[in-house]
């Protein structure tokens, strides 16, 4: 059984910021898929388990942005 978390995430600007939250993101252990919407700020994380949020937070941090909870 597959889920998908939805968060928003603060201070993405441009097609870059959308490449390095998926590339951080996408490599937590146990996302299957990662799909980011700039316009709207958010980042839909889909994998066969739930994933803890901090997990999440890490990995958008580490690409230099806040992940400002779930949507």
């Amino acid at each position: 059984m597959s889920t998908a978390a939805t968060y928003t995430v603060k201070g993405m600007t441009c097609g870059h910021c959308v490449s390095s939250v998926k590339e951080e993101v996408g490599e937590v252990a146990g996302v299957t898929s990662v799909e980011v919407d700039l316009a709207g700020g958010l980042l839909t994380v889909g994998s066969d388990e739930p994933i803890d949020e901090a997990k999440i937070a890490a990995a958008v941090e580490e690409a230099g942005y806040e992940l400002a909870g779930r949507s």
